[in-house]
């Protein structure tokens, strides 16, 4: 018997699993259960877990109590009906689509994505045979277009990283449906929070849950949600290939979920204000953030998401003359991130602490400058992750860091 053999088990009648109180000694706090496999009263009771005659734990690669206190309270966050955790974010990226995609398959992808996600895509999905076409994100005619023809998948963000495009997730949700895909959004810089991709018409939602369920920069992993069929899909092929949760960080991971909603809330308030103040700001050149007026898909938007998010981009203000994709645009922007004291530069995004990120020579670079060209990016670009930091103190420290170049 191999991996794929074994049965898929579903808890259901956990002390601790999502929107009951008691837990196996009624401790405060949910206990970690760090363990690699479990023991059995008989051999027998081990041969009729492994025939999926009986529901139990049977090694932790497979499933592990922790992991699906995690797994169940993110499902009923995100109204799905079935989650399964994953060790990485780009974990759950993978999955999402490798387990349903096989050679000769057509995939559908947004052209604005994480750099990641198209290194998947471009080097190793079209080494394994399957067709991957790419669509102006924002642009539905350019949908309507692409999606005329059979797909198995379709996939985006929204907001995509790091250009903010808002995609009309109900109007490619029917395009994929009668194209016979199936659509998968990777709802990151929205949260659960701000959007829910699953009663938009979406199939599954990703989540690189190292961003804001975290979102205190300790740990790794990742989410796939959806209804229960897809997600077993996913489930059969990660546990085989080995990309499962730890338990430690299913623990961390699911208390933060506990503070989710005051981090996103608090962080999406100060994430706008920033936004208009540098939409206005003489020194930047646009200001992008979904729920700002100025935003090409505002109205889209405000349809689709309770908050606008916790992340701004923008492109600052160059001199006339001064070619946004040339070497004095990145020395003028890096003076810029430079001159921060209150925001770190890195490369993680919905911290607590607050965070600038040069997509082209870090998140996105292997996009190439044509690529990044193409969805708008260039050496004047900027990713804001704002935190929980006073925003008159990020005010200041932007004012202060924009006066430096």
């Amino acid at each position: 018997m191999n991996d794929a053999d074994v049965p898929a088990f579903r808890p259901d009648t956990l002390a601790v699993r999502a929107g009951q109180h008691r837990t196996p000694f009624d401790e405060m706090a949910e206990p970690i259960f760090v363990t690699q496999g479990y023991v059995y009263p008989t051999a027998a009771e081990a041969e009729a877990a492994f025939a999926g005659e009986i529901e139990r734990y049977q090694y932790s690669r497979y499933g592990n109590p922790t992991v699906t206190m995690f797994e169940e309270r993110l499902a009923a966050i995100e109204g799905a009906e079935d989650c399964f955790a994953t060790a990485t974010g780009m974990a759950a990226v993978f999955v999402s689509m490798a387990s349903i995609l096989e050679s000769g398959s057509r995939l559908v992808a947004a052209r604005a994505l994480f750099g990641s996600s198209i290194t998947v895509f471009n080097e190793y999905f079209a080494k394994w045979g399957i067709v991957v076409d790419y669509v102006d994100a924002h642009d539905n005619a350019d949908w309507e277009r692409v999606l005329a023809t059979p797909a198995d998948a379709v996939y985006v963000e929204s907001p995509t990283n790091p250009m903010q495009d808002v995609v009309d997730i109900p109007h490619v949700a029917s395009l994929a449906k009668a194209a016979g895909a199936l659509l998968i959004v990777d709802n990151v810089f929205a949260t659960p929070l701000g959007q829910k991709p699953l009663e938009l018409g979406a199939d599954a939602v990703v989540y690189s849950a190292t961003k804001h369920i975290d979102g205190q920069g300790r740990v790794l992993g990742g989410a796939v949600l959806g209804g229960r069929e897809y997600v077993d899909k996913v489930r059969t092929m990660v546990r085989t290939m080995g990309a499962t949760l730890s338990p430690f960080n299913a623990w961390v991971l699911g208390k933060s979920l506990e503070t989710l909603a005051v981090r996103v809330k608090a962080q999406s308030a100060s994430a706008l204000a920033l936004a208009t103040w540098l939409d206005a700001h003489p020194k930047v050149a646009v200001a992008r953030y979904p729920l700002l007026p100025s935003h090409p898909q505002y109205e889209l938007a405000r349809r689709q998401m309770t908050l606008g998010g916790t992340l701004v981009t923008i492109d600052i203000a160059l001199p006339d003359g001064v070619d946004p994709h040339g070497p004095e645009a990145k020395a003028a922007t890096f003076r810029f991130m430079d001159a921060l004291r209150v925001i770190d530069i890195s490369n993680n995004l919905g911290d607590a602490k607050s965070i600038a990120t040069h997509p082209a020579t870090t998140t996105h670079r292997k996009l190439g400058a044509e690529g990044r060209a193409a969805v708008g990016m260039c050496e004047a670009t900027v990713r804001l992750s704002i935190g929980l930091e006073d925003v008159e103190d990020l005010r200041e420290d932007l004012e202060r860091a924009l006066e430096a170049f």
